[in-house]
């Protein structure tokens, strides 16, 4: 049977079962997980050493009730680069390439920061809406644009995270058939489209770290707007 490029970003399925759930909890698994000992490994050094410097950047520019957030963004943060990592892997499924988990994730936490904003400071929330000094004719327009652009924070998150996943894998699987089917016809330009590759790859290996620090660093933005 043909496979498309695109088959590689379906849900697996066995047996009938959907393994999205599995491809979601597994990752938690890889973590090392604290010990009572006072000293630690250096694998778990290193990872608290990465959460501790990752809360510090990220809360920097945050007031201190949107502190309570350090938590639940830093998790954030470790889940999808776990995820976006493990699908670089051969035989593997990378579910952050769904548009509907990413929105699953974005709207939700896009919608509380809004709702916080609008429950402590609701004069400052609303005034996001309408910048100082705009003229009176302007008014109406400009509170259009500010509420679609509002709205449309929740749906940027989850296209980008999804859009730069989705091309990277495309890009790896086609440069992959390309240095394939030139091994046997041009071994040189195989080499060099495998080093190519190469490249490519560890390229990807960034992406999948920075789109899952800017997806919750755009989060904290928002959240700071409205606490």
């Amino acid at each position: 049977m043909t496979l498309s490029f695109f088959d590689q970003f379906m849900s697996p399925v066995f047996l009938g079962i959907p393994l999205m759930a599995l491809a979601l909890t597994l990752p938690w698994v890889l973590f090392p997980t604290p010990t009572s000992r006072w000293l630690n490994n250096r694998l778990l050094t290193l990872q608290n050493w990465f959460i501790g410097r990752f809360a510090h950047e990220l809360f920097m520019a945050v007031n201190l009730p949107g502190h309570k957030w350090a938590v639940l963004l830093t998790s954030l943060m470790l889940f999808l680069i776990s995820l976006n990592m493990l699908g670089l892997l051969p035989y593997t499924f990378t579910p952050t390439t769904q548009l509907s988990l990413n929105m699953g994730l974005a709207f939700p936490l896009w919608l509380a920061t809004v709702i916080i904003g609008m429950r402590n400071q609701p004069t400052e929330a609303l005034g996001h809406l309408l910048p100082e000094g705009t003229p009176t004719l302007l008014i109406p327009v400009l509170i259009v644009i500010e509420t679609i652009s509002l709205f449309i924070r929740p749906l940027a998150l989850g296209v980008r995270l999804t859009a730069n996943l989705t091309a990277g894998h495309l890009l790896i699987q086609l440069i992959a058939t390309a240095a394939t089917v030139l091994l046997p016809l041009m071994p040189t330009v195989a080499i060099l489209t495998a080093t190519l590759l190469f490249l490519l790859t560890l390229l990807e290996v960034a992406v999948a770290m920075i789109q899952a620090y800017v997806f919750v660093l755009l989060l904290s933005l928002y959240l700071q707007e409205n606490v």
